[in-house]
This record gives C-alpha cells, sequence and structure tokens, in this order.
C-alpha cells in the first residue's frame, strides 16, 4: 500500500543558501568566452530558382512536400530578363560554426 504526504502551507522546506549557486571569486571567464566562440551562429542564406514560371512554381511545392521550405517562404514570382522566366528567392537562416 502506498502512502500519499500531502504538503500544506504550514509544511516546513529546508532553506537552501543561495550562495551555493553563486559562482565564486576565481571564476574563469576566459574559458566562458572560449566556449561562446565555438557555439553555433545563424548565417543567412539565399536560394534562387530561376526557370519558366511552371518549373520554379512546381520546384517551390515539391520543396514543401519534402519539408523543406512552404510555399509561402518564397518570395512572389518575379520577371528577369528573359522572356518567359521568372525568379523566387527564398532566405533561410542556417546554424554555422
Amino acid at each position: 500500500m502506498t502512502q500519499v504526504q500531502k504538503f500544506g502551507d504550514n509544511q516546513e522546506f529546508p532553506q537552501v543558501q543561495s550562495e551555493e549557486y553563486l559562482p565564486s571569486e576565481d571564476f574563469d571567464a576566459p574559458a566562458l568566452k572560449s566556449a561562446q566562440k565555438r557555439s553555433p551562429k545563424r548565417e543567412p542564406i539565399k536560394h534562387i530558382l530561376i526557370g519558366s514560371p511552371k518549373a520554379v512554381t512546381s520546384t517551390i511545392h515539391f520543396l514543401q512536400v519534402i519539408g523543406y521550405a512552404n510555399v509561402g517562404d518564397w518570395s512572389q514570382l518575379l520577371p528577369t530578363e528573359n522572356p518567359d522566366e521568372v525568379m523566387s528567392i527564398l532566405i533561410r537562416q542556417i546554424l554555422t560554426q
């Protein structure tokens, strides 16, 4: 048989010294800074699709199907200098070291 202990307002808990959680005076700040340098950073990367409107739209939809980017993440189809050719741009943030 299991006993259930209820905690009420009058329950006393041991007091914890906050000093136990504070760093000591000989805290190694340079080690912390070097660890921060190795941590990953976010960097933008740009994807540009150029082709016929049908090809660009199909590729954008395929990239959504495979879970890479939502259709709404891409720019509108923008005309290029070439007739019957458009482009769309996607900017993603990737982790780098």
